[in-house]
C-alpha cells in the first residue's frame, strides 16, 4: 500500500493550472500521476481526450450484480497568484503544523487522495472485493468543466452506476463532517457600456454625454433593494421553500453570527429580511458584482471620459431556478434599464444548474430513491459517527459544482458529497493547505463506506 502523504506531495508538485496554457507541463504531469497510481492499484485506465484537457477513467470490477460506485475528482487547480503572498512556494509542498501546504492540497488533490488511499487499502486486503469502482478525474473543474458534459454524454453507458462518491465540498471544523446535499447553480455574464468612439478629455467634453462608468453604476445600483433583495421581477418566483429538517440541521451546526463576521472582517451583514446570513448563503439566490473596469486605473490622475466600461456579474441559483430561465429575466431587466446615451452589450458566460438531493428518511425523500444510494447515505452516516465520534450534518452549500447537476441530468446519478476542506484551508487563495489528521480520518470513513456497500448486512 502506498503512503498517502508521500503520494500527495508528489501530486501537489504537478503545477496543474487549467486556466493558463503556460502550465501545460503541470497538467500533463498531473494526468500521468493519477493514471499511473490507478494502474498501480490494479485499475484499467483510459485517458480520454476532450477539446481541452483529458478525463482519466479508471475501472475495477466487472460483475454487473455488484454495486457500482463512481468516484469523482479533478486534477486541475487554481492559479497561484498573487505569488508574493505565499509563505512557501505553491508547488513545492511543505508539511508543518499538521498540514500539507501547496496549491491544490485541499482543492482537490488531498480529498481525491483520501478516496484513492481508501480504495487502495481495501483492494490490498481484498483484491476480489465485490464492488465495481470507477474513478472519473477531470482536468477542467476550475474553469467550469467546459467539456465534461459532452464527455458524459459520449460515455454514459460506460458510466452507468448507482451513485457518485466525492469530496469537493467544505466542513466547518475538523471535528464536524458535513454531507453536502445541495449546491447553488451559477449564471455569469459581462455587461459593456459603449459611449463615444474614443476616450475624451473630461474638461473639453464633460457634461455633454453620458459617461459609460456612470451608466453602469446606475444600472448596477438598480439591481438590488436597500434591504438586500435582488430587484428584478420574477427573480424569486421559482425558489423552493426551505424544509424544516434543513433549518434544524443548520441550527445543530451551532454557528454564531459574530464569529462569522469576525472571520470575514466585517461589522454588519447585508441579508434579505427574514433570513440569517447562514441561511442566505445556502438557500437564497444572489446577484453579485465580481469586477468593474473603465477609464484610467494607474497612479495619479488622467482626466478622461472613457469610451467604454465593463462589469462582471455572477448569480448563484437555487432549486428550482434554471440558468436558462434566469438569464431571460435578468437580460430583459438589464436591457429595459440601460441608461440612454450608451450602447449596452450583454455577454453570457459559463453557467451551471443548481442541485439538491434528499437523504433517506427525511420528510421529502423521493419514494423511488435508488436503494444503493440510500445504503450509501446510511453507511456514510454510520462511518462518520464511528470515526469522528459525532454524526454528520446534512446541509446545502453556497458554492457551485456544475458537473454534479450534469451527472444527474445525463446519468441520472445523485451524489454523496463528504466535505473535507476547512475554511482555514484557503482554497483559491494564497497559502492553501490541507489538514493531515482530517485526511487520515477521511480515508477511514471512505474505506468503511465502501466495505459496507460491498458486504451489506
Amino acid at each position: 500500500m502506498f503512503d498517502p502523504l508521500e503520494k500527495l506531495k508528489e501530486y501537489v508538485r504537478q503545477a496543474s493550472v487549467s486556466a493558463d496554457p503556460q502550465f501545460k507541463d503541470g497538467m500533463v504531469g498531473a494526468q500521468k500521476f493519477v493514471a499511473t497510481l490507478l494502474r498501480e492499484m490494479g485499475f484499467a485506465v483510459d485517458v480520454i481526450p476532450t477539446e481541452l484537457h483529458p478525463v482519466i477513467v479508471g475501472t475495477h470490477g466487472s460483475d454487473p450484480r455488484w454495486p457500482h460506485v463512481i468516484i469523482y475528482g479533478h486534477y486541475d487547480v487554481q492559479p497561484p497568484d498573487p505569488l508574493s503572498e505565499w509563505t512557501t512556494p505553491p508547488f513545492e509542498p511543505v508539511v508543518k503544523q499538521g498540514r500539507i501546504w501547496g496549491r491544490g492540497a485541499a482543492d482537490n488533490k488531498g480529498p481525491l487522495m483520501v478516496h484513492l488511499a481508501a480504495v487502495g487499502r481495501l483492494l490490498e486486503n481484498n483484491p476480489q472485493l465485490p464492488l465495481r469502482i470507477t474513478f472519473v478525474v477531470e482536468g477542467e473543474e476550475e474553469i467550469g468543466s467546459k467539456n465534461f458534459k459532452s464527455f458524459l454524454v459520449k460515455h454514459k453507458e460506460r458510466l452507468r452506476g448507482d451513485f457518485v462518491f466525492m469530496s469537493d465540498t467544505g466542513i466547518p471544523n475538523p471535528e464536524q463532517i458535513v454531507i453536502t446535499v445541495g449546491l447553488r447553480g451559477l449564471l455569469a455574464l459581462e455587461i459593456e457600456a459603449q459611449g463615444a468612439r474614443t476616450d475624451l478629455h473630461s474638461g473639453l467634453h464633460g457634461g455633454a454625454l453620458m459617461n459609460p462608468i456612470q451608466a453602469l453604476a446606475e444600472l448596477c445600483a438598480s439591481l438590488h433593494t436597500p434591504e438586500g433583495r435582488v430587484n428584478i421581477p420574477g427573480f424569486y418566483d421559482e425558489v423552493c421553500e426551505v424544509e424544516p429538517w434543513e433549518r434544524e440541521e443548520l441550527r445543530r451546526l451551532g454557528l454564531q453570527e459574530k464569529d462569522y463576521a469576525d472571520f470575514l472582517g466585517i461589522e454588519t451583514f447585508h441579508v434579505p429580511p427574514g433570513y440569517t446570513p447562514f441561511e442566505a448563503i445556502r438557500y437564497l439566490p444572489t446577484l453579485e458584482f465580481n469586477g468593474i473596469e473603465g477609464g484610467y486605473q494607474g497612479e495619479g490622475t488622467k482626466t478622461v471620459i472613457p469610451s467604454r466600461a465593463r462589469v462582471k456579474i455572477s448569480c448563484r441559483l437555487v432549486p428550482n431556478q434554471t440558468p436558462e430561465s434566469m438569464q431571460e429575466i435578468i437580460f430583459r431587466a438589464l436591457r429595459e434599464r440601460a441608461p440612454r446615451g450608451v450602447r449596452i452589450t450583454i455577454t453570457p458566460q459559463h453557467h451551471a444548474a443548481p442541485y439538491v438531493v434528499v437523504p433517506p428518511g427525511r420528510q421529502n425523500t423521493p419514494p423511488d430513491q435508488s436503494p444503493v444510494l440510500a445504503r450509501a447515505f446510511r453507511a456514510t452516516d454510520r462511518a462518520v459517527a464511528e470515526v469522528f465520534a459525532k454524526p454528520p450534518l446534512y446541509l446545502r452549500e453556497g458554492g457551485s459544482v456544475g458537473l454534479i447537476a450534469d451527472l444527474k441530468r445525463v446519468l441520472g446519478l445523485d451524489a454523496v458529497m463528504m466535505g473535507l476542506f476547512l475554511p482555514e484551508d484557503n482554497i483559491h487563495a494564497p497559502n492553501e493547505s490541507f489538514h493531515l489528521g482530517l485526511m487520515e480520518k477521511g480515508i477511514k470513513v471512505a474505506e468503511k463506506v465502501l466495505m459496507e456497500l460491498a458486504n451489506p448486512a
